[in-house]
């Protein structure tokens, strides 16, 4: 009986607190910035229950805009792929954590190669997104990749038009992988417009080749190759993968949560991955509506991982969500 009461309490104390405080939240929260984490957002502003009374405006633009809009106190919070570093928040008063975390994944059309046969490296990434590698059976390739028929077909890069935070994260992986690597060395590849016109130019054009996150891949069904990790072992682009990775992280000790995980260690971990990030004003003018962001990203991360997972994101470790919450100011 009493175990039947502390789990009715459970349930029914999250549900009580958000109608006491319902009828203080009446205006929407309004956020800008990420198309990564746009989706998941909405679904947890979708999952509230009418009691809350809290709603969501969100404008998916890219991590930059969202930035610039909440310094301009434009809108609520600001999301961004790319946290920005310390001296930054303290001079505009931000203050920044992850929410969820996500992996990019290469995709490939190549005849006769399927969904994780093709292996690819580092160096071998950068060559094809540089236009070093133009041709599909290049000797580096098949060094890879010796039980494939790999055809002779031009190879057709495909990467973001717009600057992104997902074309950051690849580009500073590619960074990693190669010194030579640039900010901007893109090849003479063809430009696609958001995650959504990378997979349809890819799926179009026959050698096609291109980075998105893992759940416009599997949603428009496109064919991922395995990458080699830190470790030296080819990996499948998968939920375990991307655990590893994010739980590899040393999220305590990093400043302003701004962890890196890229080609991060561990025999299984996936090597492009990131979290994604929101930004708060430390010192708000409307108390009202700083308790309704807050509020709503409580609920976010107490209550929406199942809304997180249905969506392809890696839940943050619950240690990192109580510091969150217990720091913010």
């Amino acid at each position: 009986m009493f175990l039947s009461i502390r789990v009715l309490a459970r349930k029914v104390m999250p549900m009580l607190l958000f109608m006491i405080c319902g009828a203080a939240y009446s205006a929407p929260v309004a956020g800008a910035g990420s198309s990564f984490a746009a989706p998941l957002y909405r679904a947890w502003s979708d999952s509230l229950p009418p009691q809350a009374g809290l709603s969501l405006k969100y404008r998916s633009v890219v991590s930059g805009e969202g930035q610039k809009l909440v310094m301009a106190h434009k809108v609520d919070f600001g999301a961004s792929d790319i946290p920005l570093p310390g001296n930054v928040l303290d001079m505009q008063g931000l203050y920044q954590f992850p929410t969820a975390i996500g992996a990019i994944v290469v995709v490939i059309n190549v005849p006769g190669v399927g969904a994780d046969q093709m292996r690819l490296d580092g160096s071998t990434l950068v060559a094809l997104f540089r236009g070093d590698i133009t041709s599909w059976n290049d000797p580096r390739i098949r060094a890879l990749n010796p039980d494939l028929r790999l055809p002779d077909l031009d190879v057709l890069p495909v990467h973001r038009e717009e600057a992104s935070g997902t074309s950051q994260v690849f580009s500073d992986y590619l960074r990693t992988q190669s010194p030579s690597w640039k900010p901007g060395s893109w090849g003479e590849g063809a430009e696609a417009r958001g995650n959504d016109g990378v997979a349809a130019s890819v799926r179009q054009s026959i050698g096609g080749i291109g980075f998105v996150e893992y759940a416009f891949a599997r949603r428009n069904h496109l064919n991922t190759v395995k990458l080699k990790n830190h470790s030296g072992l080819f990996v499948a682009p998968e939920t375990a993968a991307f655990k590893s990775s994010a739980y590899s992280a040393d999220w305590q000790h990093t400043d302003h949560y701004a962890v890196s995980l890229l080609d991060a260690g561990g025999s299984k971990s996936w090597p492009i991955m990131s979290a994604t990030f929101v930004l708060v004003p430390v010192h708000p003018s409307d108390q009202t509506t700083a308790s309704s962001v807050k509020a709503f990203f409580t609920y976010g991360l107490r209550r929406g991982d199942k809304a997180l997972q249905d969506l392809d994101y890696i839940p943050l470790p619950n240690d990192v969500k109580n510091k969150i919450l217990a720091e913010w100011p």
